[in-house]
């Protein structure tokens, strides 16, 4: 009985070290404006995106990475410095997704990415 309880704590842990893992590869492709980081975004987060759809399913590639940066908890300078471009312009972004998925103003738009 012992041994199914090491075992099982050792998958668990190993899980947890490999979506750890994975996480952190994820940051540093959004760190890095990758290419990839929809892809694997994409492969570790498939619930997101079934939930996003169901939201607003005409979004475009360059506006679901975008969501992704909203979904990590980046902030707007941080989202500025990692795409090349200015606060105003990723505060104007951040005002066109809201009424794309018709988020209301005075609503935590990082909080409403978490509880998606």
């Amino acid at each position: 009985m012992n041994r199914n309880r090491e075992n099982t704590q050792d998958f668990n842990e190993e899980q947890y070290n490999a979506k750890t893992l994975l996480d952190e590869e994820i940051i540093r492709l959004a760190k890095q404006n990758s290419p990839r980081l929809l892809s694997k975004f994409k492969s570790a987060y498939p619930e997101f995106f079934v939930n996003l759809a169901t939201v607003n399913s005409n979004l475009q590639n360059s506006e679901i990475i975008f969501c992704i940066y909203l979904k990590l908890g980046l902030s707007t300078k941080e989202i500025a410095t990692y795409t090349f471009v200015t606060p105003k312009a990723i505060q104007n972004r951040k005002n066109r997704l809201r009424k794309k998925l018709k988020i209301s103003s005075d609503t935590d738009i990082y909080k409403w990415f978490d509880q998606l």
